[in-house]
């Protein structure tokens, strides 16, 4: 304040008679006021600083340069000041107003927490932080849910009153980022909305199976309903993803009586084995019946073109499969020598073996 009522000085010169507005002012000097007079405004005051030193404020100066490595702006030097909060902002609005989106991604831009716009996959401006905002959502990700999470036990109701314990996987991904963000309650683990549709699909889907099918033949269909059930639901919610696929990895009985279905599905897999062996037999004497049967056909249509020949043949056929497996006598009109089967009449005399010993000594 004294420097600025020092450069002022020459502006109130007419003053300088030590004639005030309170009168003339008493003093050998002409700055001071003496007597009894009232003091001028424009004169310094003559009370001391407190703790009767120099001003404070210039205290606090001093000590702020000080602090400050002796370059606290003062004069020309709050330029620099200046330039370095005008670098500071513009990279502050540089690196919030600039988006990369990757090729995966997709951009969804607010303005003071309202939807604004969807960003594609590129470069993108917006206006700064915190009047905007850009949250990045990968919708080509494939994302898994495993359930149960973990070496637990995921129980489930059977539609014939069994007790299952299924574990499977369920394949999604973002299909609308703006659904899925503002949608979904809670979108710092979505994969808690997720996990708890899938659950309630699956349930359903099994109360409708009996056990066997759980176990084994029905998967398959049961995979494909709780995917579509599950698309519905969420869809319904407005969620904005997509079921991929849902995997039954695990069914099997619960470990209490696991033992117990061993031993029944070795008996049913026992039975099962005994039943296709008696198909495979009835399909082979099916098949061996029908052979004859044609056989049959094509010599009853030959036997009806010349009955008296086919039944001729049929007869030697028939003779000759029989008498070829035994040794037989054939004694045909008198008159003729019959047939003598020489070698078992040599076999069967007595005296052979001696004879035959003659006529190895000669």
């Amino acid at each position: 304040m004294r420097r600025f009522f020092r450069r002022r000085a020459p502006a109130g010169a007419v003053l300088s008679d030590n004639r005030g507005p309170w009168g003339q002012g008493g003093g050998s000097d002409g700055g001071d006021s003496g007597g009894d007079g009232p003091r001028s405004p424009w004169e310094p005051s003559r009370r001391p600083a407190r703790g009767g030193g120099a001003d404070p404020f210039d205290d606090f100066l001093k000590k702020s340069r000080a602090r400050f490595g002796g370059r606290l702006p003062d004069g020309g030097d709050r330029r620099y000041w200046l330039y370095g909060l005008a670098i500071v902002l513009l990279l502050w609005i540089g690196f919030t107003s600039i988006h990369r989106i990757g090729p995966q991604e997709r951009g969804v831009v607010t303005i003071f927490g309202r939807y604004a716009w969807t960003m594609a996959p590129g470069v993108g401006f917006t206006l700064p932080a915190p009047i905007s905002r850009v949250q990045h959502v990968n919708v080509g990700e494939i994302r898994t849910i495993n359930i149960p999470d973990g070496d637990g036990e995921n129980l489930i109701l059977t539609g014939d009153q069994n007790v299952i314990d299924l574990a499977y996987s369920v394949r999604w991904n973002v299909r609308d980022p703006v659904q899925y963000l503002f949608q979904i309650r809670d979108i710092d683990d979505p994969n808690g909305t997720i996990r708890e549709v899938a659950e309630s699909a699956m349930r359903a889907a099994v109360s409708r199976v009996s056990l066997d099918d759980a176990l084994g033949a029905g998967r398959a269909q049961i995979e494909q309903t709780v995917a579509q059930n599950m698309q519905q639901l969420l869809d319904d919610y407005g969620a904005g993803v997509t079921i991929q696929g849902v995997a039954i990895n695990q069914s099997v009985p619960p470990a209490e009586v696991n033992d117990a279905f061993l031993n029944v599905s070795a008996k049913q897999q026992e039975a099962q084995s005994n039943i296709n062996a008696a198909r495979a037999y009835a399909l082979q004497v099916t098949a061996q019946a029908q052979g004859e049967a044609a056989a049959f056909e094509k010599v009853y249509a030959q036997y009806r073109a010349a009955p008296e020949v086919t039944r001729r043949r049929m007869y030697y056929e028939t003779m000759e499969a029989i008498l070829q497996r035994v040794d037989t006598t054939i004694v045909e009109t008198p008159g003729v020598t019959p047939y003598l089967p020489l070698p078992e009449v040599q076999r069967r005399s007595p005296n052979a073996p001696a004879a035959n010993q003659q006529q190895g000594q000669r």
